[in-house]
């Protein structure tokens, strides 16, 4: 499993950016009295005691944004919500539960994740009676205090109790069901691709765009293995997204991505690569999803146009997805389905791929060896030592004495060298950067030298 995520959410000014700072040790979020000022969602890599999270912090729910980004901060929040693991509910122990705390419990009540109720603020024992208020919420309530530094031992020890339980059970990954989620604009062939691999008309297909409004898993076989299939909605732009429909379609295609481990971004080869499929990439991209472009509907074109074009003209649009491979089939015919789901199948054993901590510190001190980090403010940085802390997406952390001395640039080159040299070649890998305490003396990479 990936690294989980633990939300803060509420609403504006209850001090979610305050606790967001407060257990990362030092201020990266804003912190203002003004409602609003949080409106993406923010991340952080922390770790408790022997598991890593990622906090994100979120905006207030329910602001009204002055400068009508409303609807995109709620999405953000919405996103946040979707892919945690563990939720903060933040509310303000001195204010007591006013009526926006109550909107945004409704909102909480159907999430199946748990969700632990904070009541910041809660800055001396006169005050705690107030606190308890919170119960009526239907929530365990915690007291807490970022001014006071009260509480925050008992909130660490909460989050890491709440935690999903880590699986490193070889016979768990060797068995797991792949969800392959078929993303890309209308009338790209999506649902004829599910018929054909399925050999039944399971989804209605049309010409007309647009006739797949709602996700559809689809259960199959293919050589004694279970597989699901998600069937989602065509993408629209977002400004001709005008009916409700076309906003739950969207959302749930969205929501599809997420639930995915591997995703299929169908192209229309007669037609060129527009806004909507960019979006999509970018969203793909940010989800940290394994990806193939698959280029449907070939047979119209191969003897007019090679692959190689096509390879090359998705290759310069996507620059940043060089590493994802490239599939061209006939979804109506079948043609390359197989060869096209067995490469999906590579992709997921990928992205759950464990290596050795020893092996990853003997590539990262070659690599540094090779081409050490550039100069920042005349001082060479130093990185101490590595770790693979998560799967899906591999998830890699370098301690370093300084993570802001690590150039883009730089970063790029080391994911590239993992790419490789790991076996994470076709798929995103997440790379934090983290000061090394002081207390910490492991120097991995020096001591796999001495070896």
């Amino acid at each position: 499993m990936g690294v989980p995520q633990v939300a803060i959410v509420g609403r504006p000014n209850v001090g979610k950016s305050s606790i967001f700072n407060w257990l990362a040790g030092r201020r990266i979020a804003i912190v203002d009295p003004t409602a609003g000022v949080t409106r993406d969602r923010m991340t952080l890599l922390l770790e408790v005691r022997d598991r890593f999270i990622e906090m994100v912090d979120t905006g207030g729910m329910g602001v009204k944004d002055v400068d009508d980004l409303t609807d995109h901060i709620e999405s953000q929040i919405e996103t946040a919500i979707n892919s945690a693991d563990l939720i903060l509910f933040v509310v303000d122990t001195l204010d007591g539960p006013v009526p926006l705390d109550m909107e945004v419990s409704k909102k909480l009540r159907y999430v199946t994740k748990p969700v632990i109720c904070v009541a910041n603020k809660t800055d001396n024992e006169k005050v705690s009676p107030q606190a308890d208020e919170f119960y009526k919420l239907g929530r365990k309530v915690l007291p807490v205090s970022v001014k006071q530094n009260r509480g925050k031992a008992d909130l660490l020890k909460e989050i890491y109790n709440s935690l999903p339980e880590a699986s490193d059970d070889p016979d768990e990954i060797e068995t797991a069901e792949m969800k392959v989620a078929l993303v890309g604009r209308r009338n790209t062939g999506k649902s004829t691709f599910i018929n054909t691999l399925t050999e039944t008309e399971r989804m209605i297909t049309s010409e007309v765009p647009g006739t797949t409004r709602d996700s559809v898993d689809v259960r199959f076989e293919l050589d004694g293995k279970s597989f699901i299939a998600i069937d989602t909605p065509g993408f629209r732009r977002r400004k001709s997204v005008s009916t409700d429909i076309d906003f739950y379609s969207t959302h749930r295609a969205e929501r599809s991505i997420r639930r995915a481990d591997v995703v299929l971004l169908f192209f229309d080869c007669s037609q060129r690569i527009g806004k909507v499929d960019k979006q999509l990439c970018d969203y793909i991209a940010q989800q940290y999803k394994p990806c193939i472009f698959v280029v449907n509907k070939w047979d119209l074109m191969v003897e007019h146009m090679p692959t190689e074009k096509w390879v090359d003209y998705l290759r310069d649009t996507f620059r940043t997805m060089w590493h994802v491979p490239i599939a061209f089939i006939t979804g109506q015919t079948g043609r390359n389905l197989k060869v096209l789901l067995n490469h999906s199948q590579m992709l997921f054993k990928q992205s759950r791929s464990r290596i050795t901590t020893g092996r990853l510190n003997q590539l990262v001190r070659s690599a540094l060896d090779y081409n050490p980090p550039p100069l920042y403010r005349h001082r060479r940085p130093k990185i101490y030592y590595a770790v693979q802390v998560a799967e899906q997406p591999p998830t890699i952390v370098l301690f370093c004495n300084n993570p802001k001395a690590i150039s883009a640039p730089y970063k790029r080159y080391l994911l590239g060298v993992f790419r490789d040299q790991l076996d994470f070649g076709e798929v995103p890998i997440k790379l934090y950067l983290r000061k090394r305490e002081s207390n910490d003396e492991r120097d991995q990479i020096n001591s796999e030298l001495k070896k």
